[in-house]
């Protein structure tokens, strides 16, 4: 029975009515609710129950991902300090990366769990979701088109983090900036550079990503000297500065390998160069090298090596001899512009114009 049917019944009879009309349109609203109460008690019930089952769905999701995460910090923070942590974990780095994937999946997760109770409380009042959908996607595709750079930066910021590019602590070269990460979002990355200038890289603009802290890297300089030097004598010295370096600290932990002497780079008229590399600790290049070179100076002093840059070789005494004999040696050609007879002279003279007597 329909609802213009109720509503008929539920009217009071017309005076010139009789008791048996009332009687059948009342008995006909009776049978009406009693038809419909069990599909409004289904419906009603399996709407509470998709709500009900939506959110416990939802809270038990979220609470294992945070646990999940909270185990991954614990096992981060049981190694910080020790040379473990110091060398394969950052408190830090794996604390942020931790939240944002956490944060992302948690997102996620949320999404689809009440995106699809939505749709299933809809289609429980017997909704056309056809239309729905269609407007959805439509509004979707037009905010993938509005707003493609921040879907861009979305979605790259989600692979870095997944695929742990790099982290906080790291030094980068992200190609539009370089310098150590001190905060990695799933939009945008933080980068301090060399001279304390804080970057903002939208991570959909790094196209490629160099990283400077991951693995081993590689200490190398350049010591230039004279030609003349014993080549022998200078790599047993860089040798001996080299194995003092690696037994004093911190220089014995940086250091992942012995310092090699590669040999001759180039050889020179006034100069020959010998290439020194080192194996170190990520991030530790820089410092390495400038340990490296101190230490090399220094010993390169004590052996009377001279290096290519000091104090210039003075004259030897046959030259200061024959410069004291000739003290003309130093002076300058007498000019041809000295005489005024010369034809030089005569020749840069001016000309002296008449004085006009017409007047």
């Amino acid at each position: 029975m329909s609802l213009s049917a109720l509503l008929a019944a539920a009217q009071p009879p017309e005076p010139g009515g009789s008791l048996d009309e009332a009687a059948e349109q009342a008995g006909n609203a009776a049978g009406w609710v009693e038809q419909n109460w069990s599909t409004w008690l289904n419906t009603g019930l399996r709407i509470v129950l998709i709500a009900a089952i939506a959110i416990v769905l939802r809270i038990a999701i979220r609470r294992t991902l945070t646990k999940l995460i909270e185990r991954m910090n614990r096992s981060a923070q049981a190694v910080e300090g020790t040379a473990l942590g110091g060398l394969l974990v950052n408190a830090e780095r794996r604390r942020q990366r931790s939240e944002a994937i956490g944060s992302v999946l948690r997102s996620v997760a949320s999404f689809l769990i009440l995106g699809t109770a939505a749709l299933m409380i809809l289609g429980a009042f017997q909704i056309n979701l056809a239309p729905l959908l269609a407007s959805a996607g439509v509004a979707g595709v037009a905010l993938g088109f509005g707003a493609r750079n921040l879907v861009t930066d979305f979605l790259s910021g989600v692979f870095m983090i997944l695929e742990d590019q790099y982290g906080v602590g790291d030094t980068i070269d992200a190609g539009v900036a370089s310098g150590e990460v001190i905060e990695v979002g799933l939009r945008v990355t933080k980068l301090r550079g060399e001279n304390g200038a804080i970057w903002y890289v939208r991570n959909g603009e790094v196209k490629r990503i160099g990283n400077l802290s991951q693995g081993w890297s590689t200490a190398g300089i350049d010591v230039q000297v004279r030609p003349t030097e014993d080549l022998d004598q200078v790599r047993t010295v860089i040798t001996e500065a080299a194995q003092l370096m690696a037994k004093d600290d911190p220089w014995t932990e940086r250091l992942w390998g012995p310092v090699e002497i590669l040999g001759l780079d180039t050889v020179l008229l006034d100069s020959m160069t010998v290439r020194v590399t080192a194996k170190t600790m990520p991030g530790q290049a820089v410092g390495v090298e400038r340990e490296l070179r101190w230490r090399i100076k220094r010993a390169f002093d004590e052996a009377g090596i001279r290096m290519i840059g000091g104090i210039p070789a003075q004259p030897d005494e046959a030259a200061a001899a024959a410069a004291a004999a000739d003290p003309t040696a130093g002076m300058a050609a007498p000019s041809a512009y000295a005489s005024a007879t010369s034809p030089q002279s005569l020749a840069a003279t001016p000309i002296v114009h008449p004085p006009n007597i017409s007047k």
